[in-house]
């Protein structure tokens, strides 16, 4: 069936529907990474978001739900290339055109996904609407026009979970799928309690196979009842959206500085310097894939890392507590710091992958360290 991918400022692209039908709505922006279509598609910080994929032949391994970062897709569309007819991979269930049925994404194929990229560069990331129900392109302009944009929306409510949770899962183990955190490598020596932004589920894992006894809650959890756990950490997750538009979250963790050590990762990492009196700003088109290359500035080291965000940290904004760690090479934005007194830790990209690669997920190891010394000081 026909569809098209309208752009909010004129620009249609033309291309054969799959996945569910209908029409949506949300910005596009385009993801580089070369595998992992199904870790993206589960990923909860696009949500509101339609996602263009520039590797061309997607859906080749088909879906299983072991490398799901969620529950459930939510993203508002998604825009590949060419949409593969043969699925092959022991570990698949289903094929991504069902997966996307059963779920209920619009999807688009057939669409020259270099041209939009390259728009998308130049333009910037914009409003968008997917239609495969008799499109009609001037109508479907005008409505990504009406459409609202990513700034000032609270996309977190969304995302978040309803009630807290305990999480168990470690590492993905070839024979054994995903083992458990009482196995002989994961002791649970740390209690961390953990923000739910939008998180991932290989966050968690990584936490778990790092030693930690793993807690979740939702965004809205205040701060004295997170302290009142008594935790030994606190993890602040990836999201979706404008870390401005949730000031509540800001506050929780605004009252969490100083009292025990602190781990964010992307809209975490963002929220935490809001709630250091830092400012964030949204990007032209930002950082989504796994192959933004990062400087540490300490030893000089570059790291490939995985990056999903459309906004990003004020170089002028961290104060002089705040040290900056990393940044970004393509475009010199931040990509870490560190607190000058308070045990705090912070990462702009994903140390978890899933997908890209790991080159910095000794970062689980330094949160534990940092946890371990700041124990080892508050009972001597």
């Amino acid at each position: 069936m026909e569809a098209l991918l309208a752009l909010a400022d004129g620009k249609i692209f033309r291309g054969e529907g799959f996945g569910a039908e209908g029409v949506v709505e949300g910005e596009i922006i385009f993801n580089t990474s070369m595998t992992g279509y199904q870790e993206v598609l589960t990923d909860p910080s696009y949500c509101g978001q339609i996602v263009v994929m520039t590797y061309p032949l997607i859906g080749n391994y088909g879906v299983n739900p072991e490398d799901f970062e969620s529950d459930r897709p939510y993203l508002r569309g998604f825009v590949i290339k060419e949409l593969s007819s043969i699925v092959s991979n022991w570990r698949s269930r289903e094929s991504l055109d069902a997966f996307l049925k059963r779920t209920g994404v619009v999807g688009i194929q057939g669409v020259d996904t270099r041209a939009l990229t390259r728009h998308i560069r130049e333009q910037g990331a914009q409003q968008a609407v997917i239609s495969n129900v008799n499109p009609n392109p001037e109508q479907l302009v005008k409505r990504a026009k009406a459409s609202p944009g990513m700034a000032g929306q609270d996309l977190v409510k969304e995302v978040t979970c309803e009630k807290p949770y305990e999480w168990t899962e470690g590492d993905w183990d070839i024979q054994k799928g995903y083992a458990q955190h009482d196995a002989e490598n994961m002791k649970g020596d740390y209690f961390v309690v953990a923000y739910d932004l939008g998180i991932k589920r290989n966050i968690l894992r990584k936490l778990v196979h790092a030693g930690c006894r793993v807690q979740v809650v939702p965004a809205f959890t205040p701060a004295e009842d997170v302290l009142q756990m008594k935790p030994d950490g606190v993890f602040l997750s990836n999201g979706p959206g404008d870390p401005a538009a949730v000031p509540y979250v800001v506050e929780h963790v605004r009252k969490i500085v100083g009292k025990v050590p602190i781990f964010g990762i992307c809209l975490g990492h963002q929220i935490l310097n809001l709630a250091l009196g830092g400012k964030t700003y949204k990007l032209r088109f930002g950082h989504h894939g796994g192959n933004q290359p990062v400087m540490d500035l300490r030893s000089r080291k570059v790291e490939i890392t995985s990056q999903n965000h459309g906004f990003a940290v004020d170089e002028n904004s961290p104060g002089p507590d705040v040290e900056v760690t990393a940044i970004n090479l393509n475009d010199q934005t931040i990509e870490g710091y560190r607190h000058k007194t308070f045990p705090i830790l912070s990462v702009q990209y994903h140390p978890e992958a899933a997908p890209g690669p790991e080159d910095a997920s000794y970062l689980f190891k330094d949160f534990v360290e940092m946890m371990k010394e700041n124990k080892w000081s508050a009972t001597n």
